[in-house]
């Protein structure tokens, strides 16, 4: 379960200026944004620089192109040879990678503090100056649709929410992969990584978070002198793209070399779209903690430990992201059970949501369990800047941070009943089940080798 409670200083009693005072912000000239978090413990930092540029902004034909750009990300500039910005960073005692989702995508490293300097420089760099060859292209695609065969193809979990995915959205752009469609990836260009390079890597199209032992003045200071003379571009005009409501129940079956079946159900879902005044996904939230998330949480209480149906059971739900969400219920049947046996317990599992509601010791259990999960997270600087930068990037800001908090604290029980009345329900819902065929007995795809490793 994922729930942004970073500011934990609120539930010692700390004011809200005081939880805001450790994270700056200054927006330059050209557009980037550079959001600094103050953290002394350690002489260390990360930087992160985030583009608003995922999956869900390719065009029909050009699926994967995000990614495959993610990778020639690290093939050199006019002045960084192919290889050095990675040997540049190591050398400094540091590391660094990078991830595409279908929302955005994100570069960084994490080094001491006296190394900032070095990862602006190479960062802001190939912001500007990527060197696109046909050469490493070419020898860079082969490497993305191996790590598709490796990571898509030949798992079938992974295939079959592949699938589920692209039946359950019918006009969202996340209809497709992340990774692409093979048809596509097959036909990509080192012309269409340079239109999407051109098109979205922009300084106002960004996010640079600087989180670590340093003080905001000299970050924004360093920020100018590196990223501050890198022109912006006039970006594309962005659609807002909605989901149809859905109108019945659809149900799938994949099937693929796989040990044991699996069911998955899938429900559309909001997400926050105004943090002070949405409730309902915070609800969800909550929900998802009640069934699971811990021993004592339900779907593991009941399915698996007494009525012992499920080898494992679980729910999720992720409630920031530029497009809509799902709420997901998975289980994976007991030896002598089927995905019937389990589609109907998990039924039974909201029946009784609907019936009984959530009492107020599980849910205060659900409350503390999230709280102490994210103060042991906030030891994490990587963590700290990735928050941030998640937020700006999908329109919410750090802003919204103890706000978050504070509504994620106020969830009641009846609230939880509320929006599993709502949301959990068949016109919503995709059912899909993966169906096990017998194994092959030939090794998976390993990887080609050359690709930056993520």
């Amino acid at each position: 379960m994922r729930v942004y409670l970073f500011y934990i200083a609120l539930l010692l009693g700390c004011s809200h200026s005081a939880a805001q005072a450790e994270v700056f912000e200054k927006t330059l000239a050209n557009g980037l944004k550079v959001v600094v978090k103050e953290d002394h413990r350690a002489p260390v930092i990360v930087q992160q620089v985030w583009y608003k540029a995922g999956s869900m902004d390719e065009m029909a034909g050009t699926t994967g192109i995000a990614h495959v750009l993610e990778h020639m990300m690290f093939k050199g500039t006019k002045s960084v040879p192919v290889g050095e910005f990675s040997k540049r960073i190591a050398a400094a005692g540091g590391r660094e990678n990078a991830f595409t989702s279908s929302d955005y995508t994100t570069y960084f490293q994490q080094l001491h503090k006296s190394q900032l300097p070095l990862a602006m420089k190479l960062e802001s760099d190939r912001m500007e100056n990527l060197d696109l060859s046909a050469k490493e292209f070419s020898k860079e695609i082969k490497v993305v649709m191996e790590e598709r065969r490796m990571r898509t193809d030949d798992e079938p979990q992974s295939l079959m929410n592949e699938i589920m995915r692209s039946t359950i959205y019918q006009e969202h752009p996340y209809h497709h992969p992340v990774i692409g469609w093979m048809s596509d990836l097959q036909m990509l260009t080192v012309n269409d990584a340079k239109v999407w390079y051109n098109r979205w890597y922009a300084p106002n199209n960004a996010t640079l978070v600087i989180a670590g032992d340093v003080k905001a003045n000299e970050v924004f200071a360093l920020a100018q002198r590196y990223y501050g003379s890198i022109p912006q571009h006039k970006l594309p005009i962005r659609r807002n793209y909605t989901e149809p409501k859905q109108v019945g129940i659809k149900r799938l079956v994949v099937k693929a070399p796989a040990e044991l079946p699996q069911l998955v159900m899938a429900y559309q879902a909001p997400v926050i779209r105004d943090a002070e005044k949405d409730w309902k996904p915070y609800a969800l939230e909550m929900l998802a903690g009640v069934l699971d998330g811990n021993e004592s949480a339900r779907l593991n209480k009941h399915l698996v430990r007494e009525q012992q149906i499920a080898s494992a059971a679980g729910a999720g739900y992720d409630s920031m992201a530029r497009g809509p969400s799902l709420f997901m219920l998975e289980a994976t049947p007991s030896a002598g059970k089927n995905v019937q046996d389990v589609e109907s317990a998990l039924r039974g599992e909201i029946e009784l949501l609907l019936k009984d509601g959530v009492n107020e010791d599980e849910l205060k259990r659900v409350k503390a369990q999230v709280t102490a999960s994210e103060v042991f997270k906030r030891d994490s600087l990587f963590y700290q800047a990735m928050q941030i930068g998640e937020l700006e990037s999908t329109g919410l800001g750090h802003q919204a941070i103890p706000v978050m908090l504070k509504k994620l604290q106020a969830v009641t029980a009846e609230q939880v009943q509320q929006v599993a009345r709502e949301f959990l329900q068949d016109d919503n819902l995709t059912v899909a089940v993966l169906d096990p065929q017998p194994l092959s007995g030939k090794p998976k795809h390993k990887s080609a080798g050359g690709s930056h490793v993520r």
